[in-house]
């Protein structure tokens, strides 16, 4: 197997050969997905760095790899050895390599990059810093793919039917839904390529990707039809009928660009530009009017139903009962055998499967042990992980993909004794997330009013923590789920939280080479009326799992705090209880006695 620095080695030869003087590779596929089949992990095979976002740029003398802060331990360790230089950015959508190659590319010098993967919004970015810089921008040739000999293919798992009762809104309706916002845009054409979009809207999941029940594939809509361009032999025949009682067809994966390229010189053409990628959007006729705006599947999957959100209860209650199994063999296999945070990851996952309707993990186990848990998105491996034992805090963020919802949940427990320094990061993160579930908003509030409510007992304190507090969650699906998120980052109108929404709450405090806080509950928005001034929301905590008191310095609490630790406790014991019993259900009354 060829090394990163044989890999990078291989790709100058080809640049050369191509007469190009920059590549640049996004954690991308033709989707714009967050988790990448094989086939579309480049940038991870040309860096050995496994994390989800990062942004590669290779030159003849200059390789560089752009990550958030989530990722700056991960990279500094995973980059070692290999040439290629981290490059430090403030978020995930920064964008300060385009103005890296403004600074480093002369005029006439040519970047490559995959047009098919690149997303269109990024594409216009740097063809502005094209025209400007006078650098050529060249999207036609994956220049990886010419020394990429062990290429993966197209993922070949069978989609399946989400079904009743967990499908509680049909495909008629929900493509009625979707025809009936292109009529008011005055599209004649609708072309989906995030693949959450088109499972949710057809109620069909798949398994091409980890954690995320999710099917490669386009779908291209008009008034009364459509075709789902899909790699041949992954559509069952009863699912290929019922589409097709419902209008859709099936057609080869790779067809898409030329049914594009054949779509009418007159017709409307609806696309969300911050969904769609450069290589799609050029093969739509010029001719043709093309309408932009978000897909309306993403607002219509966003807003949870009220048949789905009591689904997504049932989910927790499950997610709950496992959690409560796999605590108290923690607290008992804690110094009778050797637990590694693999050993965690292992004994999380088994709990949940043995739940109803268990699917897979909706993410990577996060368990990180003292310095591990101030890497946000730590991975432990084989290679390099911790023992859990001595003194000291276990974050474990991990969640879980049901046929009735999908969970996402943080919590930290006390292993061994506790330092008082780590109790009150604990509880100023505690403090902080409580805040946020106690929220009353008007309507239309942006994110950072809201991210601003979980930072405040931080704040208060000189601290701060680099990741937003919440993000968007499926219903079967994808465990980071937009439009809606709760961050610091200025937000547009369409981000606005509305009823049926489900969020992460997920505050946290981390001090490098120490220990890691985070603390996270999924929270549903409700109405909380309308008093004559305007419609207001609140939020239902959906999340149903002890939080470690024994972590806690109640003296920098207030009483109503206390109070809604309390209530939440009593909340927990009495939904889980019926769920559990045995060593779960004595660590369950344990775990909630009152503060």
């Amino acid at each position: 197997m060829k090394t990163i620095p044989e890999r990078l080695s291989a790709l100058r030869q080809a640049m050369q050969a191509q007469q190009v003087h920059a590549c640049l590779i996004p954690s991308a596929d033709p989707h714009l997905s967050e988790y990448l089949p094989e086939r579309w992990q480049g940038r991870e095979y040309f860096t050995g760095f496994t994390g989800s976002v990062g942004t590669l740029i290779v030159t003849a003398d200059f390789a560089g790899l752009w990550v958030d802060s989530r990722y700056w331990s991960q990279a500094e360790t995973e980059l070692a050895g290999t040439g290629i230089t981290m490059m430090k950015t403030n978020s995930a959508a920064a964008t300060s390599y385009i103005e890296w190659l403004a600074q480093h590319l002369g005029s006439g010098q040519v970047l490559s990059v995959d047009g098919m993967v690149l997303g269109l919004a990024t594409a216009r970015m740097l063809e502005r810093q094209a025209a400007q810089s006078g650098f050529i921008l060249k999207t036609d040739t994956d220049v990886t793919d010419l020394i990429w000999h062990d290429r993966a293919s197209l993922p070949t798992a069978a989609v399946y039917s989400h079904m009743a009762p967990f499908a509680v809104v049909s495909r008629a309706e929900k493509l009625a839904q979707v025809r009936g916002r292109m009529q008011e845009l005055g599209a004649q054409h609708h072309l989906i390529s995030t693949v959450d979009d088109i499972a949710w809207l057809l109620n069909l999941r798949g398994g091409d990707v980890s954690y995320n029940p999710v099917f490669i594939s386009h779908l291209l809509l008009n008034a009364e039809q459509g075709t789902l361009f899909i790699a041949e032999g992954k559509v069952p025949g009863p699912i290929a009928a019922e589409l097709a009682a419902d209008g859709i067809q099936i057609a080869a994966y790779d067809n898409t660009i030329a049914a594009l390229s054949a779509l009418p010189a007159d017709s409307s053409v609806l696309i969300d530009p911050r969904r769609v990628t450069f290589g799609l959007r050029s093969a739509i006729p010029a001719s043709a009017k093309v309408i932009e705006a978000i897909n309306p599947s993403v607002f219509f999957k966003s807003r949870k139903t009220a048949g789905e959100a009591q689904f997504i209860r049932e989910a927790m209650e499950q997610d709950g009962a496992a959690l409560c199994e796999f605590f108290s063999w923690l607290d008992k296999a804690l110094g009778q055998e050797r637990i590694t945070e693999i050993t965690i990851d292992e004994q999380i996952c088994a709990a949940r499967a043995r739940q109803p309707h268990f699917i897979s993990p909706s993410f990577g186990t996060i368990a990180g042990f003292n310095a591990n848990g101030a890497m946000p998105h730590y991975r432990a491996t084989p290679a390099s992980h911790a023992v859990i034992e001595g003194d000291g805090l276990l974050l474990i963020d991990s969640g879980g993909q049901y046929l009735n919802g999908t969970t996402d949940i943080t919590r930290v427990v006390a292993i061994g004794e506790v330092s008082q320094a780590q109790k009150r990061d604990f509880t100023l993160v505690l403090k902080g997330m409580i805040n946020l579930s106690r929220a009353h908003f008007p309507t239309g509030t942006l994110s950072p009013a809201l991210d601003t409510l979980a930072r405040i007992p931080l704040w208060q304190e000189g601290i701060n923590f680099g990741h937003g507090t919440g993000h968007g969650v499926g219903y079967f699906l994808n465990v980071h789920e937009g439009p809606q998120s709760i961050s610091p980052t200025i937000a547009e109108p369409h981000m606005a939280l509305l009823p049926g929404m489900v969020t992460s709450n997920e505050p946290g405090i981390y001090r490098p080479g120490q220990w890691g806080v985070r603390i996270e509950n999924l929270i549903l928005t409700t109405d909380a009326g309308d008093e004559g001034f305007g419609s207001f929301l609140k939020f239902e905590t959906l999340t149903l799992c002890p939080i470690d008191t024994r972590c806690l310095d109640t003296s920098l609490m207030r009483d109503d705090e206390i109070a809604w630790l309390n209530d939440y406790h009593d909340t927990v014991r009495a939904r889980l209880s019926p769920r559990v019993s045995g060593n779960a259900l004595e660590w369950l009354h344990r775990a909630t006695q009152p503060v």
